[in-house]
C-alpha cells in the first residue's frame, strides 16, 4: 500500500459523551470518560438508585381473571 494515502479507520464504537459529567468518553472507560465517572455509575446501580421497574408483588399471587 502507498504510504501517501490516508487511510480512514472507523472506530469501533463512536465517542459518546459521558453520561455522568457529558466529556468525550475515553476508549478504556467506555461509556465514561474517566474510571470516577464509571465508579460514580457502579455505586448508583449497587445502592439501587437505579430500579428497573417490574410487577407489583399483589398482582403476581392473583389468578387470572375470566
Amino acid at each position: 500500500m502507498p504510504s501517501d494515502t490516508p487511510e480512514k479507520v472507523t472506530p469501533l464504537r463512536p465517542r459518546r459523551p459521558c453520561p455522568e459529567c457529558g466529556k468525550p468518553s475515553a476508549r478504556e472507560f467506555y461509556p465514561f470518560c474517566s474510571k470516577r465517572c464509571k465508579d460514580i455509575d457502579l455505586n448508583r446501580w449497587l445502592s439501587g438508585t437505579y430500579v428497573i421497574p417490574g410487577r407489583p408483588d399483589d398482582e403476581e399471587d392473583e389468578p387470572p381473571v375470566q
